[in-house]
Order: C-alpha cells, then sequence, then structure tokens
C-alpha cells in the first residue's frame, strides 16, 4: 500500500467537507419540494454545467476509458459512442431547450405537457416511464458501486483490514465492502442536502479532478520524454477500416484477447451500429437521470442550452489529460504492473488504479484518490437524487397523499434516498465488472426506450397509448436480452431491440384516439418542436394566422454535425499533446477554432431563435 498519511489526510479532508455541505445545505433544501430536487431553479447554468460535468466524471468510467485507451490508442475516442457521448451536442443545439421549456420538474411529469392528464394511456405512460426511470437509476448506481469497491481494493488490500473486521468476508466481495463504505457518504450529503448539495459538492470535486489530472498528464509527458512506446501499428492513428487493425501478438498476447472479448475486431460494423444507435438515441432526448435533472433545474431554456454545451468544453480536454497520462505510465511500465484478477485472468481496468498505486509521488495519489472519489461521489448522489424525484414526484405525491406537507414530502426523499442505495447497492453485488453493467444499460435497457422517446418529439399522431405500449415492449425484450446475451453482443441486436419498440409503439399508437387538441397545440405552441406536426400546424394557424412553425431543422443539424467535430477534436487534442504528435495537433487546434467561430454564429448567437 503506498498510502501516506498526507494521502488519508486529503481524503479523509474532502470526505468530512461532503459532510459538511449535506448539513449546511439541509435547511435550504427542506423549504420546498423545488428547492430539494431542483435547487429552487436559480443556480446559474455555469454551476449546472460544472455539476454535470462532474458527474459524468466517474470512476468506473474512468477506468473502463483508460482500459479502451491502453489497448486502442487514438480509436478509442469512437468507443464512448457507445453512450453516445455525442447526445450532448443534440441537447446543446437544440434539445435542451425543448425540454426546459416545459417547466417540468421529472421526465415522468414532462408527459403531461405532451399527452395530457387524462385519457387512455396517460396513467400507464406515466408508469412505465417511471420504471425505466428508476431501472436505469439502479443501473447507473450498481454500475458506479462495482467501479468504486474494484479500486479502493488496489490502495487498501484487505490483508492490512482484515484482522479488524469482526466478521468473515469471501474475496470475492472484499470490492463491494468497500464500496459499501464509501457509498455511505455519499448518501448522507445528497439525501440530506438535495440539488445545492450536489451541485457545491461537484464544483469542490472538478476543482480538485482539475489539478489531479494536470499533475498527472504532466508526470506523463516528461516520462514519456527519450521513450517510445510499445504499441502495435495503427495504434497512433483515430482512423480505421472494416477491421480493427491491431495486433498486439508481440507485444502484450492478452490484449488481443481482450479485442476479440469486447468483440471490436471487426470495428467498421461496430462503429456503424454505435452511430445508427446514437443517432436515434440523441433524437430521443436526455434519459431519465442526473442529466435530465440538471436540464430541468436552468433558470430557463437559453440557460438549459449553455449548460449542455459547456459540458463537452470542460469535461473532456480534463478528462482525456488524466486517461491517455495514465495510459502512458501504464504502457511504459506494463510489466511492473499486476493486472491478473482474482481468477487468473487479465483485468484491464485495474490499470488506472494500479498506475496511480505505483507510479504517482506522496500527496498527488491523496490528491487523485480524492478526486476520484469525488467523481463516484457526485455521479452517485446525482442518480440518487434522480431517482429520489421520479418516486417522490411522480409516485407518492401524485397517487398516495397529493397533499403531503413540505415536511412530510423531504422525510420521504430521505426514506426513498435510502432504499434507492440500498437496491444500488444490491444490484452491485449481482454485477461481474463494469463493463457488464455497462453494455446492459446503453445497448439493452436504452435499446427499448428510444422508439417511443423519438416519436414523442416529432410525430403529433403518436399518443400516451402508444408510448406506454412502444416502452413496455421495448423494456421487456431489454431484460429478456440482457438476460441471455453476451455483453459483447448486446450492441448488434439493437436494431431488433429498436424495431420492437417501434411496431409497439406504432400499433399502441392506433389503438386509442389521438391526443386532445387542446394539449397538442398547447405543447406546439410552447415546446415548438420541428417534425410530422401538419394538423396541429394548421389547427394553431387557424387560431393565430401569423404563427410560424419550427423552420431550423437544417440550422440545426448542421450545427449538430460541426458539434461532433469539436467534440471529437477536444477529445483527442490532449491525447496529441501528451503524445507529442505534433502535425496532427496543430490541425486539431485549428480544426477546433474554425468550428468554434463558425458555432458563434449559426447557434450562439440564434440561441434566442428557435
Amino acid at each position: 500500500m503506498k498510502l501516506h498519511l498526507l494521502d488519508f489526510l486529503l481524503i479523509a479532508a474532502y470526505l468530512l467537507t461532503t459532510v459538511g455541505i449535506g448539513l449546511y445545505y439541509r435547511k435550504k433544501a427542506s423549504q420546498n419540494k423545488d428547492s430539494y430536487l431542483l435547487g429552487g431553479k436559480t443556480l446559474p447554468w455555469y454551476k449546472l454545467g460544472l455539476s454535470d460535468a462532474s458527474d459524468m466524471f466517474d470512476i468506473s468510467g474512468t477506468m473502463w476509458m483508460v482500459s479502451l485507451c491502453f489497448v486502442y490508442g487514438m480509436k478509442s475516442i469512437w468507443i464512448p459512442w457507445l453512450w453516445p457521448v455525442f447526445n450532448q451536442v443534440f441537447l446543446m443545439m437544440y434539445l435542451s431547450r425543448w425540454l426546459r421549456r416545459s417547466n417540468a420538474s421529472t421526465g415522468a411529469e414532462w408527459l403531461a405537457t405532451r399527452f395530457g392528464q387524462r385519457g387512455p394511456g396517460v396513467t400507464a405512460s406515466h408508469q412505465v416511464v417511471i420504471a425505466f426511470a428508476l431501472l436505469s437509476c439502479l443501473g447507473f448506481l450498481a454500475y458506479g458501486f462495482v467501479g468504486l469497491g474494484k479500486f479502493m481494493e488496489i490502495f487498501i488490500p484487505w490483508s492490512l483490514v482484515k484482522p479488524y473486521v469482526p466478521f468473515a468476508v469471501a474475496p470475492q466481495y472484499v470490492p463491494h465492502l468497500y464500496g459499501i463504505v464509501f457509498t455511505l457518504f455519499a448518501t448522507f450529503y445528497s439525501i440530506l442536502g438535495g440539488m445545492h448539495s450536489i451541485v457545491l459538492g461537484d464544483i469542490i470535486k472538478y476543482a480538485v479532478m482539475t489539478v489531479a489530472c494536470v499533475a498527472i498528464a504532466t508526470i506523463a509527458y516528461l516520462r514519456l520524454r527519450g521513450h517510445e512506446l510499445a504499441v502495435p501499428a495503427g495504434w497512433f492513428n483515430p482512423f480505421f477500416g472494416w477491421r480493427l487493425g491491431l495486433d498486439w501478438s508481440r507485444l502484450i498476447p492478452a490484449v488481443n484477447s481482450k479485442i476479440a472479448a469486447d468483440g471490436y475486431s471487426l470495428f467498421g460494423i461496430f462503429f456503424m451500429m454505435m452511430a445508427f444507435k446514437g443517432v436515434f438515441a440523441s433524437l430521443a432526448g436526455p434519459a431519465p437521470n442526473y442529466d435530465m435533472q440538471k436540464i430541468l433545474s436552468t433558470r430557463s431554456p437559453i440557460d438549459a442550452s449553455k449548460m449542455s454545451g459547456f459540458v463537452s468544453i470542460i469535461l473532456l480536454p480534463i478528462r482525456y489529460a488524466l486517461i491517455v497520462g495514465l495510459t502512458i505510465l501504464g504502457l511504459l511500465y506494463y510489466h511492473q504492473l499486476n493486472l491478473k484478477a482474482p481468477d487468473g485472468s487479465i483485468d484491464f481496468e485495474r490499470i488506472l488504479p494500479l498506475t496511480i498505486n505505483n507510479f504517482l509521488p506522496t500527496g498527488l495519489v491523496g490528491l487523485v484518490l480524492t478526486g476520484l472519489l469525488g467523481a463516484f461521489m457526485g455521479t452517485f448522489s446525482g442518480t440518487v437524487n434522480a431517482a429520489q424525484a421520479y418516486v417522490v414526484n411522480d409516485i407518492y405525491i401524485k397517487y398516495i397523499n397529493p397533499h403531503a406537507s413540505t415536511r412530510r414530502i423531504i422525510s420521504m426523499n430521505y426514506l426513498v434516498g435510502v432504499g434507492v442505495v440500498t437496491l444500488g447497492v444490491a444490484l452491485g453485488f449481482l454485477a461481474k465488472d463494469v463493463n457488464t453493467v455497462l453494455q446492459f444499460i446503453v445497448s439493452a435497457l436504452y435499446g427499448g426506450y428510444i422508439a417511443a422517446n423519438v416519436l414523442k418529439w416529432h410525430w403529433w399522431r403518436f399518443n400516451a397509448t402508444g408510448f406506454f405500449w412502444g416502452m413496455a415492449v421495448g423494456i421487456a425484450a431489454a431484460m429478456v436480452l440482457g438476460a441471455f446475451a453476451p455483453a459483447s453482443q448486446l450492441l448488434y441486436w439493437f436494431p431488433v431491440l429498436f424495431g420492437v419498440s417501434l411496431a409497439g409503439s406504432v400499433a399502441g399508437t392506433y389503438l386509442a384516439p389521438p391526443t386532445e387538441p387542446a394539449v397538442l397545440q398547447h405543447f406546439y405552441r410552447t415546446v415548438r418542436p420541428w417534425g410530422f406536426w401538419g394538423p396541429v400546424l394548421a389547427q394553431v394557424q387557424a387560431q393565430e394566422p401569423g404563427f410560424q412553425s419550427n423552420r431550423n431543422f437544417g440550422r440545426n443539424m448542421l450545427n449538430v454535425a460541426l458539434g461532433i467535430v469539436a467534440q471529437l477534436a477536444l477529445t483527442i487534442l490532449p491525447m496529441y499533446l501528451l503524445l507529442r504528435q505534433h502535425g496532427p495537433l496543430a490541425i486539431t487546434v485549428a480544426l477546433l477554432v474554425v468550428v468554434g467561430f463558425i458555432l458563434k454564429k449559426t447557434w450562439w448567437n440564434r440561441l434566442a431563435d428557435d
């Protein structure tokens, strides 16, 4: 164990600070429901953007991305399209504004603006989106929990802790025990202080992580001087053909087994499936999790767009400086690392913690651990907050106690928070590894979500019954597939999931009459979406002859394309910088300047036009 007194003091100071934040904001958060769940919709967009970026800077995802960078090199920039990461670009360009115009508190509450408060399928559509939200939140809690436990086990060996634990723990559950301990701190401050404490905690964590990332990047940059990385041909090239084209057999043969297990050997097909899924997932809008809650917490629709754009700018360069820095150290000192898992296999997700533990100086280790612990706690607390919002706002207040006092609502938030954390931890015990949970969330569960949520924005005839059946059939198919299909194959089943869900959506839509005209007209006037809204537009123009439809589809799509290019450039820029690829670095910087100049005119200056 490399942790020294200074490292422990830094970690302890951060944990105590989170407790203090929760206690400090307890009174303010308990003023009313909106103050607890949405920060009263008074927080500036840049603070919410920092918080949202911090929530995405999690331990599990960073461990996974370091392992990707190690194995796939520059080509690893494409693999996070599994989420897809470029959904932030769609949000930035127009979808965040559409969503925020509803003035809702949760995604389930938003449905009332689209389908109304009564009518066929309205209650069922409300309930199915709550079910999806809770499933995805619990999945993300398990995902974070698994990564945290594996991470901390490296730094605090069980052999040193075991004599002080009064009960026996099987070796495979040691990471879970560590996860429970640190989860308690995240639970405390997020449940007590609500959105206010979550945002402040995230800002502090982002500041710590920025210092840590820059320090690690500097160390890696200096240690690489005079050395060449032992990587296969094509590792420095972000572009690819039908096949991946990376052969590690002469260097680290186990990496080829990792590539085969991931299912990425036919990279061209994998990329097309990611892009196909990613575009539809982005058109569907944000899933009901912490990202959506941050958008709904902004002061205005314009602020919502600014917040979503700010996330990529402040997240990607800093995060990838850490990722490529740790990758460089891992490659330089690979033979000094012990990547063997307890079952004897090579676990590439251990590269991040082992590199930190072996090659960073005292103090910096504590700083990095503090930042990554904060990353876990930020993601965890944001997800807990989203789950609380759905259970308390959309189940307890709507169906059980509509006249609940503020005190009773806050008490229910506390109770639900504890329950959600307990379930998330229990699911974490069942997960094999980070990638297994990730693949289920992004490839299976979200595959059942997308079709209905694309149609709700773009097709006037789509109704609550169609939404219910599309979601219900899609989620059921995803659960069956997740239980039987290997994790590496889930992405390739997406077209089937999408088709099943689309069929359920269309069939369900024609089983019931259209949504009430008054509801559709109000939605169309307020949200102003583009798509297939001809009959509703005619009704609105009959009442308001001067009303104009949203004709910004072309500009929005141009901005999306430019935004994806800029996002990729922000991702690869720190990689080129630290790997001393000066020619590509200059091209990347020039590309960013040109795209930024265009977006200033086509997006920023026209935020009020859409």
